[in-house]
């Protein structure tokens, strides 16, 4: 299998899931001859041409207004917003239309919407370029909300969002971009969405991250295994919303002890539903409150201090630790 990098990966997905169903087409700014701010789109234009690669103006609600129209009628629009920083002024048409339309229509129609958005810091990028607020676009009913962590699973989350009746925020993190590579199978590959990976098991405490902070945790994971020889479950959630409630709960039953690791500031972030949701299902269960090591509740600093900014492996493995010992 050829090793990729997730740029490479979520631009297989699109060309082949374009080359497999002609109704799919991209749309976006600059997603036609520059090939995407990351060049996620690239060959794109030349191989589909421009009826189905679509450059659009700067104008995200417009983006998705445009894209909400075509869905209905039969199209299935990829669009991407160059930074998810940007994507707040589509909102609107998000919220207020696309992921309406099969309650309005009592299930008569539906909206098979993909919004891809770069998403999260680590980057050193500008202002609007670094936040991390997923659980905006999560707290959208009617709205599913997926976060790859990998190449791997980035291209077959893609093709399922891209299949899916219903809008799909794609949220693609971008320190992952091209920060490591696997091996991803040329042959088609769909994973469904709602469904999070038990990527390790363990017996003594569940970690739970996603998207960028996939790498964090494993690495906090393997220094705790090391110098503790701790038994530790590791979980990447993969999609947000639907939450895979039932698989953190079979875990977090199993283990007792559970820690939770996010990118976004700490008040009223994704962590905090886990919680709840672990809470409702297993609190009797627990051995020890579940943490939550997160970025704080700033605005995302600028440059060399958006790294102090994030959780870090140190932070991850100080959590785990604690957990273990309370």
């Amino acid at each position: 299998m050829p090793r990729m990098n997730m740029v490479q990966a979520i631009n297989l997905a699109l060309h082949q899931e374009m080359a497999r169903d002609p109704s799919v087409v991209v749309m976006g700014e600059d997603v036609g001859m520059d090939e995407g701010v990351f060049r996620v789109t690239a060959g794109l234009l030349e191989t589909f041409g421009a009826g189905r690669v679509i450059d659009t103006p700067l104008a995200e609600s417009g983006i998705i207004g445009t894209a909400i129209g075509m869905a209905i009628a039969g199209v299935r629009p990829v669009t991407e917003m160059q930074f998810s920083g940007f994507s707040y002024l589509a909102i609107p048409q998000i919220e207020g239309n696309a992921s309406r339309y099969r309650s309005r229509t009592q299930g008569q129609r539906t909206v098979p919407l993909v919004v891809r958005m770069p998403y999260g810091g680590g980057v050193r990028a500008l202002e609007h370029h670094s936040e991390s607020r997923e659980a905006t676009y999560a707290h959208l009913p009617g709205v599913k909300v997926v976060i790859p962590s990998g190449p791997r699973n980035a291209r077959a989350l893609m093709a399922a969002a891209i299949r899916d009746p219903d809008p799909v925020v794609f949220m693609e993190p971008k320190r992952s971009y091209r920060a490591f590579k696997e091996e991803v199978p040329e042959a088609e590959e769909v994973l469904p969405i709602g469904r999070a990976q038990v990527l390790q098991e363990g017996t003594d405490i569940t970690v739970i991250a996603w998207g960028a902070m996939m790498r964090t945790a494993m690495e906090a994971v393997h220094r705790v295994e090391q110098a503790r020889g701790a038994s530790i479950e590791l979980i990447d959630l993969l999609t947000i919303s639907p939450l895979d409630v039932e698989t953190i709960a079979a875990s977090v039953k199993k283990t007792g002890r559970c820690v939770v690791v996010q990118e976004a500031p700490r008040n009223l972030g994704l962590a905090s539903e886990i919680i709840a949701q672990i809470n409702d299902r297993v609190l009797l269960w627990l051995e020890a409150p579940v943490a939550r090591i997160t970025g704080f509740d700033v605005v995302t600093p600028y440059f060399a201090r958006e790294l102090g900014y994030m959780p870090t492996p140190e932070r991850v493995e100080a959590g785990i630790l604690e957990t273990l010992a309370f």
